[in-house]
């Protein structure tokens, strides 16, 4: 099977699946916005301050010969959001909004398909809210359509979020969330309506699209991979009683539980301290700005020193309630840095109970003090279940995703 493969964004899973298509003898193309290579000139601006975002958009040498860009829109949409234009980049209405320029790169490459059909290609391998116009044009040709959902189904989202807007009606301005027209959560389920296979990084994804009313094509769930294994980790001497160092990572909102992080928290004081890596969700909640006027908090952080900064903490506390897989649970995990997480997230497809981190019931401040206060009275398990996290980590790398990957496309339905 030949396959197209397209995204907007250098996530890690797409680059992962790209190069697992290329090693398989399967990938016929490759399309996104901006690609940094060796030598091309996102590469030479890479070096310099202003553009070092572009670091985040640097693929393996060996997909440049199925590469083709169109990055207009996403390098308007970098320049709006450093320029401070927020009207661009309003959410769906912002002509350099993501919506935007999901739907540019999808229309797109929707145009070249029957030329690419008429190379050989069976497939197209698409991510959410990027597959509708390719999935449209798939079909005229005859062509497989493979569909990607990182997060969690809609509806299902829709239900959880509503229902924690009730309960934390003070942080409700943080769940954007449900901030979809009406038009955008049908193209949603039109690209659903016409995939043919499904794919998932987690149980919990699989289990929201139980909510979609009507039949949908077989899914299959491979989980994400892990970064690089820390090559060394120490921790503290347990005999020295100092608070326990926690850390979150991820946008600060309440669809990742941080209401109920802050919470559990503030209960108990000397006993922890907390530092929150994340940027806003929204400048509009109060209760946000006061949490995080309490502790230490980092808006922004290179990828590379949110790996460092993992290994300075005890513990990474990820309480979200909708998560699609959390990869911030396999960064943590593999820099030795164990990990208190939900049933709504990737960590049941990754995590033993007390053995390599721990789970909680999502949306349960008391469970989530609870597991903290367990650590604190029995410190030598952050180390012992550390260790396991990192061990857990070394067997499941980026390449082992996308052996896995290609092979369930071409598995028979």
């Amino acid at each position: 099977m030949k396959v197209l493969i397209l995204h907007p964004t250098g996530n890690a899973f797409f680059r992962a699946a790209a190069l697992g298509l290329q090693k398989a003898g399967m990938l016929s193309g490759f399309r996104t916005t901006v690609a940094t290579f060796p030598g091309n000139i996102f590469d030479k601006l890479s070096s310099l301050v202003p553009f070092a975002e572009f670091n985040r958009r640097r693929y393996d040498p060996a997909l440049l010969e199925f590469t083709k860009t169109w990055p207009l829109y996403e390098l308007g949409r970098f320049a709006a959001s450093k320029a401070g234009f927020k009207k661009l980049i309003k959410h769906e209405t912002g002509i350099f909004s993501v919506d935007s320029v999901y739907q540019n790169l999808d229309k797109r490459t929707a145009k070249s398909l029957k030329n690419m059909a008429d190379q050989g290609i069976n497939a197209v391998y698409a991510y959410e809210d990027g597959a509708l116009f390719s999935f449209r044009e798939a079909k005229k040709l005859n062509l497989n359509c493979l569909y990607d959902l990182p997060i969690g189904y809609w509806r299902a989202s829709k239900r959880f979020l509503e229902a924690e807007s009730e309960r934390w009606p003070e942080w409700a301005s943080t769940l954007t969330g449900l901030e979809d027209s009406e038009a955008k959560l049908a193209r949603k389920d039109e690209e659903l309506r016409l995939a043919d296979k499904i794919f998932v990084a987690s149980q919990f994804t699989a289990n929201t699209l139980k909510d979609y009313p009507g039949t949908l094509a077989p899914i299959e769930v491979i989980p994400y991979a892990f970064p690089p294994v820390a090559t060394s980790r120490s921790y503290p001497d347990i005999s020295t009683v100092k608070p326990i160092k926690l850390l979150f990572v991820g946008g600060l909102s309440q669809r990742k539980g941080i209401a109920d992080l802050f919470a559990a928290v503030d209960r108990l004081k000397n006993y922890v301290e907390l530092t929150v890596v994340g940027k806003k969700s929204t400048d509009q909640c109060p209760a946000l700005d006061a949490a995080l006027a309490k502790h230490r908090w980092i808006p922004s952080l290179a990828h590379e020193q949110i790996l460092k900064l993992m290994q300075e903490h005890d513990v990474l506390v990820f309480p979200s309630l909708f998560e699609g897989f959390g990869l911030v649970i396999t960064e943590a995990m593999s820099q030795g840095t164990p990990v208190i997480t939900t049933y709504r997230t990737a960590g049941p497809d990754l995590i033993k109970h007390g053995e390599n981190g721990w789970l909680i019931e999502a949306g349960s401040t008391n469970a989530l003090q609870a597991a903290i206060e367990e650590l604190i009275d029995k410190r030598s398990i952050i180390a012992e279940v550390g260790r396991a996290a990192m061990e857990t980590a070394s067997k499941r790398t980026w390449n082992v995703y996308g052996q896995e990957l290609a092979a369930a496309i071409v598995k028979p339905v």
